[in-house]
């Protein structure tokens, strides 16, 4: 029997609290993924507010682990805890520029800091807009540190049909930027055809 991939989703008090319920419903319906769970408190308000009451435990109840993000000493913590990668989704520029500055003072922020000196992936899903240029700049650090900054952008290309479309391919892209080896997420663009 093969273990399985170990995935961490970072939950953020960023906009957008509905990706990552998407990513933890897509990982959760994997065999293969053992799902942990950071939310921070901001997140919390974020996904009551933006999905509902009922939110969290939705989320609780999708992820194999939920973590306390005041736990510092939580496995997540130490890169002797085998993962294949982490997703933080939304991620708030506060927790970007928490991550580029290596301020590990949250179990979200250490664990992305974990996956950054192990050499593990690290996907950003950050929301914000406009951008100033310290968040341009905490973006660059971290991509330079060996994250993936992957901005919660639509696919406008594919034709979304709703909302719920939209959240669920930069949920899908998110997970395909892991690598985890599972099946395609997101649907990829075929290209044009020429007249």
């Amino acid at each position: 029997m093969t273990m399985p991939k170990r995935v961490v989703l970072g939950v953020s008090g960023a906009s957008g609290a509905g990706i990552a319920l998407s990513i933890a419903a897509l990982l959760a319906a994997k065999p293969d993924v053992e799902l942990h769970l950071v939310v921070s408190q901001a997140a919390e308000r974020t996904l009551a507010y933006e999905v509902g009451r009922n939110a969290l435990g939705a989320l609780e109840a999708l992820a194999a682990h939920r973590h306390s993000g005041g736990n510092i000493g939580a496995v997540l913590a130490s890169g002797s805890f085998e993962t294949a990668g982490m997703i933080i989704a939304p991620c708030s520029t506060r927790t970007t520029s928490a991550i580029a500055a290596g301020l590990s003072d949250t179990l979200l922020t250490r664990a992305a800091d974990v996956h950054l000196k192990e050499r593990r992936r690290l996907v950003l899903v950050v929301r914000e807009s406009p951008l100033h240029l310290g968040h341009l700049r905490a973006m660059a650090a971290v991509t330079e540190y060996g994250a993936i900054v992957a901005p919660a952008v639509p696919a406008f290309y594919l034709a979304p049909a709703s909302v719920d479309d939209v959240i669920e391919q930069i949920a899908r892209r998110a997970i395909d930027l892991l690598r985890l080896d599972i099946s395609a997420q997101a649907t990829a663009w075929t290209g044009l055809s020429h007249d």
